[in-house]
């Protein structure tokens, strides 16, 4: 995979784009409903929707703020409990999805924050009738291990996704869906590390290895 940085990037923009305009054409059109309606109940409905909206515009703003872009402060090491912080955010409002965790470190290498993020997106996305989200996660001797198991019935997992995290998909098939795991795929290649993943009919596991600080 030979994608250039201002390409990846475009793509990577349309996908936060895409993601992004369902909450926030929701504020849109709660500010609308409010300025019409009259009715106190209604109007305090309208301010709970508004509410909704807005926190989940926000906890999508700081998942993508890490997941793709340069967050995560100037150390070499960002706490585990920051990713944590963020999946849990994305699912709040999906009680179909249960996440379980397995973080045998209290902090992970930023490459490792990125594609443990970025395999959670996947794994959320692979469950559109809800499931199980196991997140585990190690750090020790200089090589993160990062493993996300998705399980529930009818798994949705596009193959080109899969084609993208260990580089098998050809440039010109790459689009805004593939996009973060091409990214990811295209760093851990830089570091020497290696992603896989493996699907059955009721289960997504996702795999990385990552060498270095």
């Amino acid at each position: 995979m030979t994608t250039s940085s201002l390409e990846l990037a475009s793509l990577l923009c349309s996908r936060l784009c895409h993601d992004m305009l369902s909450p926030v054409g929701a504020l849109s059109n709660g500010l609308e409903l409010l300025a019409d309606e009259r009715d106190p109940g209604m109007r305090q409905r309208c301010f709970e929707l508004l509410d909704q909206s807005a926190r989940i515009s926000t906890d999508k703003l700081k998942f993508f703020r890490l997941a793709f872009g340069a967050a995560g402060g100037f150390g070499e090491l960002v706490p585990v409990s920051e990713a944590r912080v963020l999946v849990d955010a994305l699912v709040a409002n999906n009680a179909r999805i249960m996440v379980n965790w397995a973080l045998s470190s209290d902090s992970l290498p930023k490459l490792a924050i990125k594609t443990l993020l970025n395999f959670a997106l996947i794994g959320i996305e692979a469950l559109p009738r809800g499931g199980a989200l196991d997140i585990a996660a190690e750090f020790r001797d200089g090589i993160s291990e990062i493993v996300v198991r998705a399980a529930g019935q009818r798994i949705a997992f596009d193959r080109d996704i899969g084609r993208a995290l260990d580089g098998s998909l050809p440039d010109g098939e790459l689009s805004s869906r593939t996009a973060p795991a091409a990214m990811i795929h295209l760093l851990a290649q830089e570091q020497g590390g290696k992603l896989q993943y493996a699907l059955a009919e009721d289960a997504l596991v996702l795999g990385a290895v990552l060498p270095g600080a």
